[in-house]
């Protein structure tokens, strides 16, 4: 019976101590997790910068035939391209200080 004390106080010193390591630890090392832009990516810009490419070729063909095709889809693609960089940094802006 004289023995369970220390061994008591031993055991409440060591849960203590676990208890604030593990607040200590954790802390700072949730809030700097990284976050996955899902607006960036190579699929995701090739799929913006085709449609935006189709779309500028089809108007194109419509107005001005072959050639019209043709300068429809450089304006096309340069427009696909232009949304997709606005997309990702709108993302970035939006999550840039969480």
């Amino acid at each position: 019976m004289h023995r369970m004390k220390p061994l008591r106080l031993i055991s409440l010193f060591l849960a203590a101590c676990l208890l604030s390591m593990t607040l200590l630890a954790t802390s700072g090392a949730a809030q700097r997790r990284r976050r996955h832009n899902p607006q960036a990516g190579k699929a995701k810009a090739a799929k913006r910068i085709g449609i935006g490419t189709v779309a500028g070729a089809g108007a194109g063909a419509l107005i001005n035939g072959k050639k019209g095709a043709l300068i429809g889809a450089g304006a096309g693609a340069a427009g696909g391209t232009a949304y997709h960089y606005h997309k990702k940094r709108q993302w970035r802006r939006r999550h840039r200080n969480r």
